[in-house]
C-alpha cells in the first residue's frame, strides 16, 4: 500500500490548523481510514492529540533536526500500512528557523512531495480572502496549495461571499467551518497541556474536533487531493545504525507517562533494531527500576507541574541515583535535567547533579546549533549538531562540572560527569543515530548496579 499525503497549513499560528488537522485525523480514522500523524517542528504537544485521533503514534519531521535527506524516508517509514498520511504545519506556510526561514511547512511539502491544504481565519473578511491566497499561491510556485478550508465563517452570507472568492482564483474549498466556541484545551507556559496529562478530557477534545471535521469538511475531497507519496527509500532505524548491535540481554529504561511525554518515536526504535529491550518507567506510578538495568533515557515534559509527587517518590530516586553511580548511561534532556538536579523549586529530586533547578518567567526558544565540549556516553568532544531549546527554566550550578554543550558563541552549557550527560538541548535521535550506538556501549551489567 503507497499512503497518500497531504499537508494541513495556514497563513499564520492561530488560524486553526491544529484543530483542522486532528479533527481530520480523528475523522478519518473514525471512519476506517488508517491514518498516518505527523507534525512539522519541534513541537511535543501536538502529536500526543495526533496519537489520540489517529490511533497510531504521532511522529515529527523536522530537517533542522534531523537532516532533509531524511525527511522522505521517515514519512515513508511512519505512513508504512496506511492509506492516508496527514501532516499538520508549523506556524505559518513559509515560517520556519527564524535566521534563514529553513525548515517552514512549505519547505517540508515539498521534500515530502505533498499538496497543501491552507486553513483560513476569515473573521473580518470576505472578498479579501481572494488576494491573501492569491499571495500565498504565487509567492512560491513550488508550494502546491490544492485546496482550503474556511475557518470561523461568521453566516451563510459570509460563507456565499467567501466561496465567490476562492472561485475567482480557482481555489476548491474543502470545507467551511463556523464561528463557534473555541475548542478548549488547556494552556499552560509551553502551551497546550499534554494529552497524556489531560486524560479523558483530551480524549473529549478530540472527540469535538472530530465532529467539527467531519460535519463541515468534505472528507472525500480531501482524500482525493491528496498524493501518493513518492516513491523512495524508507528510513531503517537498524541501517542507520551501521549494523551496530547491543549486548545481548541488555534493557533501557525510558522515562514515560504524564512527568516526560515529550521523546520520538523514533528513539526507541533505535534502541530496539540494536537489541536492547526498552521498558517504560513512569515515574508518577512505578517506584523503582525493574531488574537488569543497564541505562537510562530521561526526556523531556513537565516535571514542574508533578514535583511534589515525583520527589515523593523515594524508591525511583534512589535506584537511578544507584545507575549513576554505577557509571550507566543517563541520557536526559530539558526535563530530564531538571529531574537530576538536587531540587526543583525547593523540592528535593535525584540529586546526580549538584545543581538547583527553578521555574522563571522567562522563555527561552529557538533552535541551537552547538557542539559537544566533553566527551560523554552520547557524543565526543567536538561532535556538533543542532537541537532545539525550550523552557522556562533555569539551573544554578553548586559545584563545577564538565559542560555538555557550547553555544551562543562558546557559551558552556549542560552537564557531563561519569556516565551522565544532562542539557536543556532537545535532539533527534534519527538525526544523531551514533549517540544512541555509544549510549548502548556504555551501558553496564546489571550486577554493577548498587553494588
Amino acid at each position: 500500500m503507497v499512503a497518500r499525503a497531504l499537508v494541513v497549513a495556514a497563513p499564520a499560528s492561530g488560524s486553526g490548523k491544529t484543530t483542522v488537522a486532528t479533527g481530520l485525523m480523528a475523522a478519518l480514522a473514525r471512519r476506517g481510514t488508517a491514518v498516518a500523524p505527523f507534525k512539522i517542528g519541534p513541537d511535543y504537544i501536538d502529536p500526543g492529540y495526533h496519537t489520540l485521533a489517529a490511533g497510531r503514534r504521532g511522529r515529527n519531521l523536522d530537517p533542522v533536526l534531523v537532516g532533509e535527506q531524511r525527511i522522505g524516508p521517515l514519512v515513508r517509514h511512519g505512513a508504512a500500512g496506511c492509506e492516508v498520511a496527514v501532516i499538520e504545519g508549523v506556524m505559518g506556510l513559509f515560517d520556519g528557523r527564524v535566521a534563514d526561514g529553513y525548515g517552514s511547512t512549505a519547505q517540508v511539502a515539498a521534500m515530502v512531495g505533498a499538496p497543501v491544504v491552507l486553513v483560513v481565519d476569515c473573521r473580518g473578511q470576505s472578498r479579501s480572502v481572494a488576494a491573501l491566497l492569491h499571495g500565498f499561491r504565487s509567492f512560491d510556485p513550488t508550494t502546491r496549495i490544492a485546496g482550503v478550508i474556511l475557518n470561523r465563517v461568521g453566516s451563510p452570507r459570509h460563507e456565499e461571499v467567501l466561496r465567490a472568492a476562492c472561485d475567482e482564483i480557482g481555489l476548491p474549498v474543502l470545507g467551511v467551518l463556523p464561528r463557534h466556541a473555541e475548542l478548549a484545551v488547556p494552556s499552560r507556559h509551553l502551551g497546550l497541556v499534554t494529552a497524556v496529562e489531560h486524560g479523558a478530557a483530551a480524549t473529549a477534545a478530540v472527540d469535538a474536533m472530530a465532529a467539527l471535521v467531519a460535519e463541515h469538511v468534505d472528507l472525500d475531497a480531501v482524500v482525493r487531493v491528496a498524493e501518493p507519496l513518492p516513491a523512495g527509500p524508507v528510513w531503517d532505524p537498524a541501517g542507520e545504525l551501521g549494523g551496530f548491535r547491543a549486548e545481548p540481554g541488555m534493557r533501557t529504561a525510558v522515562l514515560g507517562g504524564a512527568a516526560f511525554s515529550f521523546g520520538y518515536a523514533e528513539h526507541v526504535e533505535l534502541l530496539e533494531a540494536a537489541g536492547s529491550e526498552v521498558v517504560l518507567v513512569d515515574p508518577l506510578r512505578d517506584e523503582t527500576l525493574p531488574a537488569g538495568i543497564g541505562g537510562l533515557v530521561l526526556p523531556g515534559g513537565f516535571p514542574e507541574e508533578h514535583v511534589a509527587d515525583l520527589g515523593a517518590n523515594a524508591g525511583l530516586l534512589a535506584a537511578i541515583r544507584a545507575l549513576a553511580t554505577a557509571g550507566a548511561p543517563i541520557r536526559a534532556e530539558c526535563g530530564g535535567l531538571l529531574y537530576l538536579c538536587r531540587e526543583l523549586d525547593g523540592v528535593p529530586l535525584v540529586g546526580v547533579l549538584d545543581a538547583a533547578a527553578a521555574m522563571t518567567g522567562r522563555l527561552t526558544l529557538g533552535y541551537r546549533d552547538a557542539v559537544a565540549l566533553s566527551d560523554s556516553t552520547g557524543f565526543a568532544a567536538g561532535e556538533r549538531v543542532s537541537g532545539h531549546e525550550f523552557h522556562h527554566c533555569a539551573v544554578t550550578p553548586r559545584a563545577g562540572a564538565a559542560p555538555a554543550w557550547g553555544w551562543r558563541g562558546g557559551e558552556p552549557e549542560g552537564f557531563v560527569g561519569g556516565g551522565v550527560h544532562a542539557s536543556f538541548l532537545h535532539t533527534h535521535p534519527a538525526g544523531t543515530p551514533g549517540s544512541v550506538s555509544r549510549f548502548l556501549t556504555a551501558h553496564v551489567p546489571a550486577a554493577q548496579v548498587g553494588s
